[in-house]
């Protein structure tokens, strides 16, 4: 069910709110939960029978984890000092959730991956006459990838002892499975939201910012991310290109992945508010960073900050050992090269996380190498002194050309897309009819309009942060245009829901 659609703008979501707000305050997260399940399960009910199991393995060894030897789980008891050795039982329910969890995401998600590619290997070394052959196909979960992101955090943060495991089950279920953010982010940590679990407020203004939130978001999608996509998508799938087309079908790429991403992250927010939770902004402008650590902190904020906390500082103080720093020191090294190290492993496995494909890989490996290098670049070094619209210029550009391989079918693609971009490729007697499909006026209008409000309009969080008659007028216009448009255009889904 997409936010996009009539079945969830005009039936899901007015009977869900009608319903949650009839409903005494102590049944509120249950009915959230049943119409969370409801919601994930309307492509495909047996889905919910995994995200179900995943909860309640994560939620009871949570508990175990929690527990002090010879005392009840209860949620309720402190946990594990720093000082007090984790018993063997508690090692294993760490273990259990964390293998669990991970072992879930990675059959449904890499199965095909991998046998594809062992395929590959066995016919490069001739051995055709062992090639595995696929008896099933695995459909790959709505929301495999945050929900099990989702559950790995609470698990960790329970065993370092920052969060409590919760008592209540009703709860955490109702945090994981809450349907606003379960197909496609943002990724909530459980200790943000733990207290408005348990006791949550619902104002008017609260709701009223959390529809003005739905009303932008929707436009986003329908009227910016779509047509972009129609460009983005006529070009990359087209057998050759002229130079300049293959830039413009980059850019609005480039265009429909930020607004489509930020379409679904607004929405996300808006619904939550209506439900009367508060939950952090996933995006701040990532296109006016002027450096690759900023964009990283600007786009997809939860999980970015999530890699950070629970992969690139971990592997990092792994990497940093007493004696690396010794020899540092004694060699007098400028820079700290584990970092750099970790930043290119953390973000090949975020390119892995995102799509099972060597596009994917190669995404997330260029991301963690241009991170790295910029470590390099100290600052008091001449890059710092360039003016802020070419800093901004400088980290476009590559951040752009890197979206080819997360767009390509595949790495020949990628490479042929490169190709056609500096006038490498051959071209063949339709290439000059592409253009007539991506610059019609629509199309242009939708990309230009896009661009102005990527570098000059104030983000969706700070507008609606005050709400006055004025900005209620633009965003019931924008709603209707988009209404308008969406009975004309066909089914679009969100591009992060796939992942």
């Amino acid at each position: 069910m997409l936010f996009s659609s009539y079945i969830f703008l005009f039936m899901f979501l007015p009977a869900a709110l009608l319903l949650y707000y009839l409903m005494p305050a102590r049944g509120r997260n249950l009915t959230l939960t049943g119409l969370s399940y409801f919601f994930y399960g309307w492509a495909n009910p047996y889905f919910t029978l995994l995200l179900f199991g995943s909860t309640t393995i994560t939620y009871y060894c949570a508990h175990a984890m929690a527990r002090r030897p010879g005392e009840p789980a209860t949620g309720e008891l402190p946990l594990l000092d720093g000082d007090d050795p984790a018993s063997l039982r508690q090692k294993a329910a760490f273990w259990l959730a964390i293998t669990a969890n991970l072992s879930l995401l990675g059959f449904f998600k890499y199965f095909h991956f991998g046998i594809d590619n062992l395929n590959a290997l066995l016919a490069s070394l001739g051995l055709e006459h062992l090639r595995v052959e696929g008896l099933f196909r695995i459909a790959l979960p709505l929301g495999i990838s945050f929900y099990v992101f989702k559950m790995v955090s609470y698990t960790i943060d329970v065993w370092q002892g920052s969060v409590r495991a919760t008592r209540s089950f009703i709860d955490f279920a109702c945090y994981v499975a809450m349907f606003p953010q379960l197909i496609a982010g943002p990724i909530v940590r459980y200790r943000d939201v733990a207290v408005q679990l348990a006791s949550r407020t619902h104002s008017l203004e609260k709701f009223a910012r959390g529809t003005t939130f739905m009303c932008l978001g929707l436009a986003k999608k329908i009227l910016l991310a779509d047509p972009c996509g129609k460009v983005a998508d006529t070009c990359f799938n087209a057998a050759t290109l002229n130079a300049f087309d293959a830039w413009y079908g980059l850019f609005a790429y480039t265009m429909q992945i930020y607004f489509d991403f930020s379409a679904y992250s607004d929405m996300a927010i808006g619904v939550c508010l209506m439900f009367g939770f508060a939950i952090a902004k996933n995006f701040d402008s990532p296109y006016l960073a002027d450096s690759f650590a900023d964009f990283w902190r600007r786009w997809h904020i939860s999980l970015s900050t999530w890699l950070r906390d629970y992969l690139f500082t971990p592997l990092n103080y792994m990497l940093l050992t007493d004696k690396v720093r010794e020899r540092m020191v004694r060699e007098k090294f400028r820079y700290n090269y584990p970092a750099i190290a970790s930043s290119v492993i953390v973000f090949t496995i975020c390119g892995i996380w995102h799509g099972a494909g060597w596009t994917f890989a190669a995404w997330g490996t260029m991301h963690g190498v241009l991170l790295g290098l910029e470590q390099l670049r100290t600052r008091k070094s001449g890059y710092w002194k360039l003016p802020k619209p070419v800093r901004v210029c400088c980290t476009f550009i590559p951040v752009s050309l890197t979206w080819v391989f997360f767009r390509a079918a595949d790495l020949g693609s990628a490479f042929g897309y490169f190709g056609s971009m500096f006038g490498l490729r051959d071209k063949n007697a339709g290439t000059d009819l592409v253009a007539g499909v991506i610059y019609q006026p629509y199309y242009l209008l939708s990309i230009a309009v896009a661009a102005v409000l990527v570098w000059s309009a104030p983000q969706t969080w700070d507008f609606t942060s005050s709400l006055n008659w004025k900005k209620a007028a633009w965003c019931y216009g924008l709603l209707l245009l988009s209404i308008a448009t969406l009975v004309t255009k066909a089914h679009s889904p969100f591009i992060y829901s796939a992942f």
